[in-house]
C-alpha cells in the first residue's frame, strides 16, 4: 500500500487493514533486549573473523615481520597519530639512601609544560651499567607510592636493576581530580583516565597515545641515563601498568624483555563475545579496531621474538574482567607463540598463573625478579625469595613539596591541552560529518510491520516495528486520530526516557492525537524497551557493565558510534513511517544531539530540541562535564558543532528550549542566542515537552 492511499483512508479502514496483517503474521513482540547486543555481537564477529584471517597469513619470517609493521603503523593511526619528541628538561628535586639502593626524584616534561613525577631507583652496589626496568603503574590513585608497586621496585632494586617508576596521567603526584582536601581524586584512577579521554576522542586523540607517550619519554630519559646498559632494558607492570607494557612493546623496539602482569589480555573482538564486550577505562579501548581487524594482543606482535612473560590472575575471569579474560588470552597466547616458532625462538614467550585474586602479588613479584634475571642478566639463578622491602610513607617519595605537579610545578593536566586544542579548532560547516561518522542513508519508503492495535476513545493506538538495519527492530507506538484524512501536522517524539514513560492513554502522545495529529513514539537504540539485557557472568562485573556508557564505547571499538547508530534509527523511522501535513520531529535530553544530526539529513519540516546539549565547543571547554558518551564520535568537532548543524539546515525551523551546558546547568536563552545566531534557530528559556508547546509548533 503506497503512503499516499494508506494516508487517504479513514482511521477505522486504516487500522481493520492493518489488523489483518498483524492477525496473519501473528501477534509478538520482539525480544528487544537482544536488538542491540546482537547488533554488535555480528560486528564483533566480523572483526574475529578477519583478523584470524590475516594472521593464518603468517608463514614465515617475511609475513610475521610483516605483521609487525603492520601493527605497529595501525596501532599509531588508530590512537591520534605519533607525537613530536620535544626537550625534556628533566631535573633531580631530590633524594634519598636505603640500604642497597638510592632513590632520586626526578621531574621531566613528556610534552611542553606536561610534566611527570618519577622515582629512580639505582642500586648502591655492583658496577655499571646496570640492567634497567621501566616500572608502570596499575590503577591506583596512589601511583608510584602503592605499596606492591614499591616493593616490587625496591626488589629490582636490591638486585642489581635500575628502576624508573612514574606516575600515569591521573595518579600519585599527577592526579587532575582532586577532591576537596587537594590530595587524592575525587573520581577514582579510571575516571581520571576516562573523562579527559573521552573528550580527547572529539579530536581525534585518545588517551592510548597520551599514555603511550609518557611511557615513551620516560624510556628516552631511562636509556639516557649515564648508569644503564641501554641494551638491557625492560619493561613490567601489574593490571593497567601491564596494559600500557603491552603499548610501549608495540611502538618502541629499545625493550629487550617484557613482563605483563594481569593487563589486559582479552582481546575485545574474541570468541563467543559477549556484549558490550571487555570494555575498559579510555586508553585500552581502541576507537575503529575492529573495523580494522586490529585488537589488544596485537599490541604485543612488534615485540617477537624478544623474551615476553605473560602473567595472569586464574581468578579475574570473574573478578575483574570479563567472562572470557582467560579463554581469549589462551587463544591469543597461542597464536603468538606461533609467531615466536616461526621467528625461531619458542623459548622467549612464557605463560605464568597464580589463583590468587588481581593483584601483583608476592608469586608474580618473582615471576618479574626471575624473568629478567635470566633474560637481561643472562643468569640461570633461581630467585626463591623476595629481597627485604619496606614501602615508603607517600610523601617520602613526592617529588614536589605538595604531592601536586600542578601546585608544585605548574605543570598542565590532560584538561588544559584538550581546552588549548578546542580553542584552535574552527568546525567545518559541510557535511563531512556523515562520512567520517560512517552514516549509511537508509531507503525509502515504507518499511513498518504492524503487530497490534487497541483503541482509545477517539485515538487508535497501533504497536508497530520498524527494521533499522541487520537485527535491530524499533519498537513505535503510532497514535491515529479519528479523522486522519483531517491531520495537519505529524510528530515523531523521542524521549530519552523511553516511549512508555508517560502514560500511553492521556499522555502527551494521546493528547496530541486528539487534536488531530497523527503521533509516532519510538524507542531507539539503548533506550526504552531496546535497553540491552545483561551479559553472562559474574553479576558484579555484567550488571555494572550494563550501561549506556559501555555500549558506547563498545560501539566505538566495533567502527560504529552509538551516535551514527542512533542517528541511523531516526532515519529509519522517518524514512518508514506513513506522514500527514507538517511532519516535526521533537526530542528531549540526550537524544536531542542524534535528532539534531538525523534532521540535517531529512526533509521533515521542523525540529524541537528540549533541555538539549548546547554545543561539544562547550563540552571541550568544560572540565566538569555531565555528558554521556553516546552522542560522541571520532574527531567530530573538527566536522561540525551543533551550532553549524542547526544553521545549515535553514531555512527549516530549528526551535532550542531549555539548553544545558556541558555540567548540565540550564543556560540563559541570552546565553544560547549569542551560540545559535543563524535566524532559522529559535530559543526558549525552559525545557517544556508537554502536548501544549508540541502543539504550538
Amino acid at each position: 500500500m503506497t503512503r499516499r492511499a494508506l494516508l487517504a483512508i479513514g482511521a477505522g479502514s486504516l487500522a481493520a487493514s492493518r489488523l489483518r496483517a498483524a492477525e496473519l503474521d501473528g501477534f509478538y513482540y520482539r525480544d528487544y533486549s537482544r536488538c542491540f547486543p546482537e547488533y554488535l555481537a555480528a560486528l564483533a564477529r566480523g572483526a574475529y573473523d578477519a583478523r584470524n584471517h590475516a594472521l593464518a597469513r603468517i608463514v614465515d619470517r617475511s609475513t610475521a615481520e610483516a605483521r609487525q609493521r603492520w601493527a605497529r603503523e595501525t596501532f599509531w593511526k588508530l590512537v591520534g597519530g605519533e607525537p613530536e619528541r620535544t626537550p625534556l628538561n628533566a631535573r633531580m628535586t631530590g633524594s634519598f639512601e636505603r640500604p642497597g639502593y638510592r632513590v632520586e626524584k626526578i621531574i621531566y616534561e613528556s610534552r611542553p609544560g606536561l610534566i611527570v613525577s618519577a622515582n629512580l631507583y639505582t642500586p648502591t652496589s655492583g658496577r655499571p651499567p646496570y640492567p634497567a626496568v621501566l616500572f608502570q603503574m596499575g590503577h591506583s590513585t596512589r601511583g608510584k607510592a602503592y605499596g606492591p608497586y614499591q616493593q616490587c621496585c625496591q626488589g629490582l632494586a636490591r638486585l642489581g636493576y635500575i628502576v624508573l617508576a612514574f606516575d600515569p596521567m591521573g595518579q600519585g603526584e599527577r592526579i587532575a581530580y582532586l577532591d576537596a582536601a587537594g590530595q587524592d581524586s575525587r573520581v577514582g584512577a579510571d575516571e581520571e583516565h576516562s573523562i579527559p579521554g573521552k573528550q580527547m576522542l572529539l579530536l581525534g586523540d585518545t588517551a592510548s597515545r597520551y599514555q603511550v607517550w609518557d611511557a615513551i619519554r620516560s624510556l628516552d630519559y631511562l636509556a639516557s641515563h649515564p648508569l644503564v646498559d641501554a641494551k638491557r632494558i625492560g619493561s613490567t607492570g601489574q593490571s593497567g601498568g601491564g596494559t600500557l607494557t603491552m603499548l610501549l612493546a608495540c611502538v618502541d623496539d629499545r625493550l629487550s624483555a617484557a613482563v605483563v602482569s594481569s593487563g589486559n589480555t582479552e582481546n575485545f573482538a574474541c570468541a563467543d563475545f559477549d556484549p558490550p564486550g571487555s570494555t575498559d577505562d579510555a586508553e585500552q579501548d581502541f576507537i575503529g579496531s575492529g573495523a580494522a581487524a586490529f585488537d589488544r594482543w596485537d599490541l604485543l606482535y612488534p615485540l617477537a621474538p624478544k623474551p615476553l612473560m605473560i602473567c595472569v590472575s586464574a581468578h579475574d575471569f570473574f573478578g575483574t574482567y570479563s567472562p572470557r579474560y582467560l579463554a581469549s588470552g589462551r587463544e591469543e597466547y597461542e597464536k603468538l607463540a606461533r609467531v615466536y616458532e616461526i621467528l625461531g625462538h619458542p623459548e622467549r614467550l612464557a605463560w605464568r598463573a597464580t589463583p590468587l585474586p588481581h593483584g601483583l602479588s608476592y608469586g608474580l613479584r618473582l615471576d618479574v625478579y626471575n624473568w629478567f634475571e635470566r633474560w637481561l642478566k643472562n643468569s640461570d639463578h633461581r630467585i626463591e625469595q623476595e629481597p627485604e622491602a619496606e614501602p615508603e610513607p607517600e610523601r617520602t617519595l613526592w617529588v614536589g613539596a605538595t604531592g601536586n605537579v600542578t601546585r608544585d610545578f605548574r605543570s598542565l593536566r590532560p584538561f588544559d591541552l584538550i581546552a588549548s586544542k578546542a580553542r584552535e579548532i574552527k568546525p567545518a560547516s559541510g557535511g563531512g560529518w556523515r562520512e567520517a561518522m560512517g552514516i549509511k542513508l537508509p531507503p525509502r519508503g515504507e518499511n513498518f510491520k504492524l503487530l497490534a492495535r487497541t483503541r482509545s476513545g477517539p485515538v487508535t493506538i497501533n504497536a508497530l516495528e520498524v527494521r533499522s538495519g541487520e537485527h535491530v527492530d524499533l519498537p513505535v507506538w503510532e497514535y491515529v486520530p479519528e479523522s486522519i484524512v483531517a491531520a495537519q501536522a505529524t510528530y515523531l517524539i523521542l524521549d530519552d526516557a523511553g516511549r512508555n514513560a508517560r502514560p500511553i492513554e492521556d499522555g502527551m502522545c494521546h493528547k496530541l492525537a486528539r487534536t488531530g495529529a497523527l503521533v509516532y513514539a519510538a524507542d531507539l537504540r539503548g533506550i526504552g524497551d531496546l535497553r540491552p539485557e545483561a551479559g553472562r557472568g559474574n553479576a558484579g562485573y555484567e550488571i555494572r557493565h550494563d550501561s549506556e556508557e559501555d555500549y558506547a564505547w563498545a560501539s566505538l571499538i566495533l567502527g560504529k558510534s552509538l551516535l551514527a547508530q542512533r542517528i541511523e534509527d531516526i532515519l529509519s523511522l522517518v524514512n518508514s513511517l506513513p506522514g500527514r501535513g507538517r511532519f516535526i520531529l521533537a526530542a528531549r535530553g540526550r537524544l536531542t544531539v542524534p535528532a539534531l544530526f538525523a534532521f540535517a539529513l531529512t526533509r521533515v519540516d521542523s525540529l524541537y530540541l528540549a533541555g538539549g546539549l548546547v554545543s561539544y565547543r562547550n563540552l571541550l571547554e568544560t572540565e566538569n562535564y555531565r555528558q554521556t558518551l553516546a552522542n560522541f564520535a571520532w574527531d567530530l568537532f573538527r566536522h561540525t558543532d551543533l551550532p553549524q548543524l542547526a544553521a545549515a539546515c535553514a531555512p527549516r525551523r530549528v526551535q532550542i528550549a531549555g539548553a544545558v551546558d556541558a555540567a548540565g546547568n540550564r543556560m540563559a536563552e541570552s546565553a544560547v542566542r549569542d551560540i545559535y545566531p543563524s535566524a532559522n534557530v529559535t530559543i526558549h528559556a525552559d525545557a517544556k515537552w508537554d502536548e501544549n508547546a508540541l502543539a504550538a509548533l
